[in-house]
C-alpha cells in the first residue's frame, strides 16, 4: 500500500511537498475549496516545478467551481509541466460547496462532468450548455491529445461507487476501503503519538484538534442528531446555532484542515482520536496492515497541526518508506 499526503493550498505546501518527496511519499493531494485556500491549480503547478518524482493531484475537485473546458486545459497544462505525475479526484463537493452555502452536487452532475472530461481529453468534441466544445489547443500550448490523465471519483456511497465503476479509474473513500477496485485511496487524519503520550497530551492534541474539529463539521452538516451525538455535540451546535441562520454556513467550516478555532476548543473531545489515524507506532502499523488486507491501495494523509513536517516524518516512519 501506497502512502500520500493531503495539504491545504497555502504558504507552506512547496516546502512540505519536497518534503514529502524526500520521504518517499508517492503523491501530494491538494485540496479544492475556494472559500478556504488558495487556488488548487496554481499550487498544483508550484508543486510540480519545485519537485521532481512525487506525484501531484487535486483531492477533490468540484465540478461547479469550473466549466469542464476550463479543467480539461488545466490538466493539460500540469501535463506539460510535470508529465504523466498527475492524477485527478473528482467530487460532489463537501467543504468547498457547504461553504458557499450549498449543498453537494447530485451524481448525476458529477457523472456527465466526468464524462465530459473524459471525452474532451481523448481530443473529442462534446457539447456543454448546449453549444460544441472541443480542446482547440495548438501544438505548443497542450499536449497532444488523448491525454490519459487517471482520474479517481470521490465516493462512499452506493451511487458515487457507482460512478467510480463507470466512470473512473479508481475511488477515493474516507474511513475503510472500497472493494472491487484496482486503485482504492483512502483519507485518513490523526497523529502518532510519541512514547507515553496519550490524546490528551499537549503536543498530541494540538496536532490532533484541527482532525476532530472536521469530525463535528462533517457530522452538523449530516443532521443535528448526528453532531449531538458527539462528546461535546450538543453545545458545539447550540453555540453555532447562535450566529444568523444566513451566514451559518460561513461558520461551521472555518479554518476546515488547517486548525481548530476557539468555538471549536470549546467543544472538541479527545474521546474521537479513536476515529482518527491516531496511535503508536505499533498500533498504527497494524492498521496499515489492516487497511491493505482490506482492499486499499493508498492511504492519503492529512497532517495537521503546528509542526506538519513533523507529522510527515512520523507517519512515513511507521509506513516504513522514510
Amino acid at each position: 500500500m501506497e502512502l500520500s499526503c493531503g495539504l491545504p493550498p497555502g504558504p507552506e505546501t512547496v516546502s512540505l511537498a519536497r518534503l514529502a518527496e524526500s520521504l518517499g511519499y508517492r503523491r501530494v493531494w491538494l485540496y479544492d475549496s475556494a472559500a478556504l485556500y488558495g487556488d488548487v491549480w496554481v499550487a498544483l503547478a508550484d508543486v510540480a516545478r519545485a519537485t521532481s518524482r512525487i506525484g501531484v493531484g487535486s483531492a477533490v475537485l468540484v465540478p461547479s467551481f469550473r466549466h469542464v473546458l476550463a479543467t480539461a486545459s488545466a490538466i493539460a497544462t500540469l501535463e506539460g509541466i510535470a508529465p504523466g505525475r498527475l492524477a485527478v479526484a473528482i467530487g460532489t463537493g463537501f467543504t468547498g460547496r457547504y461553504a458557499l452555502g450549498q449543498k453537494p452536487l447530485p451524481w448525476r452532475t458529477v457523472e456527465g462532468y466526468v464524462g465530459e472530461l473524459r471525452a474532451l481529453l481523448r481530443g473529442e468534441t462534446v457539447r456543454v450548455d448546449g453549444s460544441p466544445v472541443r480542446m482547440l489547443h495548438p501544438p505548443g500550448f497542450a499536449p497532444p491529445r488523448p491525454i490519459a490523465t487517471p482520474i479517481v471519483v470521490a465516493a462512499n456511497g452506493p451511487k458515487g461507487l457507482e460512478v467510480a465503476r463507470k466512470h473512473g479509474d479508481g475511488v477515493m473513500c474516507i474511513g475503510g476501503p472500497q472493494p472491487g477496485f484496482a486503485w482504492c485511496a483512502v483519507f485518513g487524519f490523526g497523529t502518532v503519538l510519541d512514547e507515553g503520550e496519550t490524546p490528551e497530551s499537549p503536543r498530541a492534541f494540538e496536532a490532533l484538534a484541527p482532525a476532530l474539529a472536521v469530525i463535528y463539521h462533517g457530522s452538523y452538516e449530516a443532521g443535528a442528531e448526528r453532531v449531538d451525538a458527539l462528546p461535546g455535540g450538543r453545545a458545539w451546535r447550540e453555540e453555532l446555532e447562535r450566529l444568523p441562520a444566513e451566514e451559518r454556513h460561513l461558520a461551521v467550516h472555518e479554518d476546515h484542515m488547517v486548525r481548530a478555532t476557539e468555538r471549536d476548543r470549546r467543544h472538541l473531545s479527545p474521546a474521537l482520536a479513536a476515529a482518527t489515524w491516531t496511535g503508536t507506532p505499533a498500533e498504527l502499523r497494524a492498521r496499515f496492515a489492516a487497511l491493505e488486507q482490506g482492499g486499499a491501495t493508498e492511504l492519503v494523509y492529512a497532517p495537521h497541526g503546528p509542526d506538519l513536517a513533523r507529522e510527515l516524518r512520523a507517519m512515513a516512519e511507521v509506513a516504513g518508506i522514510e
